[in-house]
């Protein structure tokens, strides 16, 4: 896989993978807000530069998601996200977040956004779905 770094520091990194034309972040551990921030802006910056509309998120060794947070992603970063042409999202999540149910206002809010987000448990999935939907 050719990927380019694009964000990276002990809590996550965001990479750009060329074969697979998207934009992939893995959390290494619980991360301070302004860390996510950052690297979701870098992300966003690269689908960007790229031309590329989907994005995978390896979030299994994430913390809890500060309301704070969650109101930028929702008045912020999604929808600017979405203007520079991100359409699909692919979340790797642990088991638990899935049998919670708690990713289906996200789903719900984003597809009136226009974006399709699939939930995952395995890295393996994820890219199978990613690999499968049009660009």
């Amino acid at each position: 896989m050719s990927e380019i770094i694009v964000y990276e520091d002990e809590f996550i990194t965001v990479r750009y993978l060329d074969d697979k034309k998207l934009i992939y972040h893995t959390v290494h551990k619980p991360f301070p807000d302004q860390v996510l921030r950052d690297a979701l802006i870098a992300g966003s910056d690269a689908l960007k530069k790229y031309g590329v509309c989907k994005w995978l998120s390896d979030d299994r060794k994430s913390g809890p998601i500060s309301p704070e947070l969650l109101e930028f992603g929702r008045t912020e970063w999604h929808p600017r996200t979405i203007a520079d042409g991100w359409k699909y999202w692919a979340n790797v999540v642990p088991k638990e977040l899935v049998a919670a149910g708690s990713q289906i206002p996200i789903i719900d809010s984003l597809y009136e956004l226009g974006l399709r987000m699939m939930v995952f448990t395995t890295l393996e999935e994820a890219f199978q779905w990613l690999d499968r939907v049009d660009s």
